[in-house]
């Protein structure tokens, strides 16, 4: 009997050993705070994935850039220093225009739009990523973007010289448009960055505005809706394709389920965190009539140059999209 169950007890250990080499555990490089929305959908995307393959894959999240600096994600996911990650997408627009459709300024302004917009440009995206080794997963939009300030501002003759935080080609160009001067800051450095002086206004959703309590150096927000951006989840091909097929249809399956649960996160975000600003002290509400002229002027100038920049496939992409509004 003695012998019995030690056999039994080395047959499980080993067994137990054997789970756990088989067991595959990714790091996840994550921008933003672990409270941010992204970050907690992303989370629980890991989470499901665990649940899905039966603890044979195991995703664990790396929040605030520590892993990766925001900027640095992209390319650590491409050459296989991580196998996952999430990445403001616009903010490579400089690799390739497509990049930034989901910044062109007035063009899609609200959570139903944008879903139309990406329902046509998304597919053109992911083909994209795939031909710089990478495979989109899922993306999610951030809320439409207001202009954080220290001050009222009333027309874009208000915005020259300040120090403005660039995330992306778009928001530098409407920086030198306005006069303000581009300074580029990770989400991760934004409130160090208001605090020194560094930068002293933005354009974000109230998400970050809310995370990073800007209530302490900013005073106003003005809702202007110019854009909504998305934050893409892809993964390294290479370290994709060595997958089980079972394992790759459990991430696809919790990628779906991120997607739908990302959007209706940001949605419900959106009011909640107006409202945060407001009880931090900050003023908030729609930018006046003339602010919002003179930047939709500035944003045709913005729009046209995106186009030309983008060439056939780009204007086809917009025009696709508008036909169906």
């Amino acid at each position: 009997m003695l012998k019995m169950k030690h056999l039994l007890a080395a047959t499980a250990l080993t067994a137990a050993s054997a789970l756990s080499a088989s067991a595959e555990t990714w790091d996840m490089p994550l921008a933003y705070a672990a409270t941010n929305f992204h970050s907690e959908n992303a989370a629980e995307f890991a989470t499901c994935v665990k649940d899905k393959t039966g603890g044979a894959m195991e995703i664990v999240t790396h929040p605030s850039g520590s892993l990766f600096a925001g900027n640095d994600i992209k390319r650590a996911i491409q050459t296989g220093q991580a196998p996952i990650g999430e990445r403001l997408i616009s903010a490579h627009q400089n690799e390739n225009p497509m990049f930034g459709i989901d910044s062109i300024p007035f063009l899609a302004t609200s959570f139903g739009a944008h879903e139309q917009l990406w329902d046509v440009a998304g597919p053109k995206v992911a083909e994209i990523l795939a031909q710089q080794n990478l495979v989109y997963l899922y993306s999610v939009p951030w809320p439409p973007q207001g202009l954080y300030f220290k001050k009222p501002v009333e027309s874009v003759a208000d915005m020259k010289g300040i120090k403005f935080r660039s995330y992306s080609t778009a928001t530098a160009r409407m920086a030198e448009l306005t006069g303000m001067l581009p300074v580029q800051v990770e989400a991760a450095e934004l409130s160090q960055a208001l605090a020194t002086g560094v930068a002293e206004s933005f354009i974000s959703s109230g998400a970050t505005g809310y995370d990073r309590k800007v209530w302490e150096h900013l005073t106003h927000f003005y809702e202007v809706d110019a854009w909504l951006p998305r934050n893409i989840v892809f993964a390294n091909k290479d370290a994709w394709d060595g997958l089980s097929v079972e394992t790759q249809s459990a991430m696809r399956d919790c990628a779906a389920t991120a997607k739908a649960n990302g959007l209706q996160r940001s949605k419900d975000y959106t009011q909640f965190t107006l409202d945060g600003l407001k009880a931090g002290g900050m003023t908030v509400g729609p930018a006046g009539a003339n602010l919002v002229a003179e930047l939709k002027a500035i944003g045709e100038t913005m729009t046209a140059e995106w186009l030309e920049s983008a060439g056939d496939e780009g204007r086809a992409v917009v025009d696709a999209y508008k036909a169906k509004n």
